[in-house]
């Protein structure tokens, strides 16, 4: 484990990898971007900095890796450019911005999902959104692969987008899990996605009907037995796909991240607990390093913020720890 130096002063809300360079950024509490470079030996090289005008709750590369788009509490969309390393705002929302993503094969297009309960896709070249979308409650996470956007929100409601048609979701459904969801995220190879939530739950869900018998859900993140009523449950932060095996990783309010096959239904790898939560993750370009924050992330409230720890380290991933396992 590799430490990230100079990390935020303040909760750590979302990492983000380069799809092109070994570079990490992190959004914060602190009204802050940061960006580092993971060197070779797995030290890291602080690179950049910019700053919003309120709490950070999100950031993502573009596919290119020439800009780095976040979001956060100042309601505003900003996208830093790596060439001029200067930040702009390209998107306005009412409310927090808690999730943005990059369409893929639309360089100059992000979507941007709010408190507010809309969806806008902004062209990074105008100054108004191409469209906006109502949402049924506030969007509490948001993600994307190829064509297909799918977005979770505060009444756990799912919807999902195809890019061909974005302004009207091609199905809604009620998120199979009974507690609220945390995170979705898609799958490295298309088709579905899984979907995260505060009671230590996680759900595999195929976008297309006629796949739906492959859907099915686990406990995780409990200490204790899992079937134990008096176990401790814990919520899920991060879902993170391997970019190259389709395989994920889960992380969660108790400290811990474990790596799965969805496929084989299979625990592949169980990691010593941190001390504290770890409030997101990500995996970089080629799925080598497994980046994750040790940082408060609200789910025990106000009284459960015994730490003022946020830290970010680097896991390297060994191949025989995410890869596929025979059913």
């Amino acid at each position: 484990m590799t430490l990230v130096l100079n990390s935020p002063s303040d909760g750590i809300s979302d990492l983000s990898f380069s799809k092109t360079a070994d570079l990490l950024a992190a959004a914060s509490w602190s009204n802050e971007v940061r960006i580092w470079e993971v060197m070779g030996d797995g030290s890291t090289v602080a690179k950049a900095m910019y700053q919003h005008e309120g709490p950070v709750m999100c950031c993502q590369w573009s596919t290119d890796g020439t800009k780095l788009a976040s979001g956060g509490a100042d309601n505003a969309g900003r996208v830093f450019d790596v060439t001029t390393m200067q930040p702009s705002q390209f998107a306005k929302h009412d409310q927090p911005i808690k999730g943005l993503r990059w369409i893929d094969g639309s360089p100059n297009i992000v979507a941007t999902g709010s408190w507010d309960k809309t969806i806008k896709y902004w062209d990074l070249r105008q100054q108004t959104p191409v469209s906006t979308v109502a949402l049924s409650d506030r969007l509490y996470s948001m993600d994307t692969h190829g064509s297909l956007l799918v977005a979770a929100m505060a009444d756990r409601s799912i919807s999902m987008y195809d890019m061909s048609n974005p302004a009207v979701p091609f199905r809604t459904m009620e998120s199979p899990l009974k507690l609220q969801t945390r995170v979705v995220s898609c799958f490295s190879a298309g088709g579905g996605f899984a979907i995260g939530s505060i009671e230590g739950r996680v759900a595999i869900q195929y976008t297309d009907t006629k796949d739906s018998q492959g859907n099915f859900s686990f406990k995780c993140h409990r200490d204790g037995a899992p079937a134990a009523r008096d176990s401790n449950v814990y919520a899920i932060n991060a879902i993170s796909f391997h970019p190259i095996f389709g395989t994920f990783a889960t992380a969660g309010s108790d400290g811990s991240f474990t790596f799965w096959d969805k496929d084989s239904k299979q625990k592949l790898k169980v990691f010593n607990k941190q001390d504290g939560p770890i409030s997101t993750a990500a995996f970089n370009r080629n799925g080598s390093i497994y980046a994750y924050a040790v940082s408060y992330d609200w789910s025990r409230g106000y009284s459960g913020a015994t730490s003022d720890k946020n830290i970010i380290k680097l896991c390297p991933v060994q191949e025989a720890d995410i890869k596929p396992r025979k059913k």
